[in-house]
């Protein structure tokens, strides 16, 4: 079990206060790493370390908008003024504003893309120093489904996820000189705050997903567990600008 042993490392995760990001964090808190959760919203954030050191973590939160350089500056001297050392980033953080394209204003077009895409191209150049300067590292970004699919009521969010896949591909054969291996996981339909607000605003969303998931269920935040494990530790060590699908198999329909 060593190849998935993270003792002695630490992961920043941002958006790691719920849903999809807080899954990835006690996965990676339980193979032990310490964990730095960074997000907008201060109650969440505490919430989200209260349930990582409960259950026996080392865990701290940092408040941070990823969409904005100095603070994502910030968010990594954070990690490395408590523990020394960065060995693993997560850009999870995301948003989506569900309109058909036609509907949607260049504010919001541009909150989605820099929410979702820019933070993590801001945060892996923060990290991209430590890591290259400390033997190597793990960049895991969120992509989605939707990297692969359109959707007529997601133009700025698959557009933006279709992005995080290019830009892992990017830094991925960039950077893997100096063992920083750079994956993307693209999550099917996960049972989270934003997709419970999707169901909400899409009308028959529910059983679309359900009739067309061939594991027959949503997922859970937990089901991501195991892939955040897998490609922050050595188990990956020659895994690197992949885009991995974590949907039920959802994708292989077609």
């Amino acid at each position: 079990m060593s190849l998935f042993n993270l003792s002695g490392k630490v992961a920043l995760v941002t958006g790691g206060n719920g849903g999809i990001g807080l899954g990835m964090a006690q996965g990676l808190a339980n193979a032990g790493a310490a964990i730095l959760v960074a997000g907008r919203n201060d109650e969440k954030n505490a919430a989200a370390v209260a349930t990582l050191v409960e259950s026996g973590s080392d865990a701290a939160a940092a408040t941070a908008d990823v969409t904005d350089e100095t603070a994502v500056a910030a968010m990594v001297e954070a990690a490395l003024s408590r523990w020394g050392r960065l060995n693993i980033l997560v850009n999870n953080a995301g948003i989506n504003i569900r309109k058909e394209p036609q509907e949607l204003s260049l504010d919001e077009w541009r909150s989605v893309l820099d929410t979702n895409l820019t933070s993590a191209f801001l945060c892996s150049q923060a990290v991209y120093p430590y890591m290259a300067a400390n033997g190597g590292g793990k960049i895991i970004n969120i992509g989605s489904m939707m990297s692969i699919f359109g959707a007529a009521f997601a133009p700025a969010y698959a557009s933006s996820k279709g992005g995080i896949v290019q830009l892992t591909k990017a830094t991925a054969t960039a950077w893997a000189k100096h063992n920083i291996q750079v994956n993307a996981v693209l999550p099917g339909w996960i049972d989270t705050d934003l997709t419970r607000r999707g169901r909400r605003e899409v009308e028959g969303l529910h059983e679309r997903a359900l009739a067309r998931t061939p594991a027959g269920r949503w997922g859970e935040p937990a089901d991501m567990a195991g892939i955040a494990v897998f490609l922050s530790g050595p188990a990956s060590d020659f895994v690197t600008g992949a885009a991995i699908p974590v949907d039920g198999g959802f994708s292989v329909q077609g």
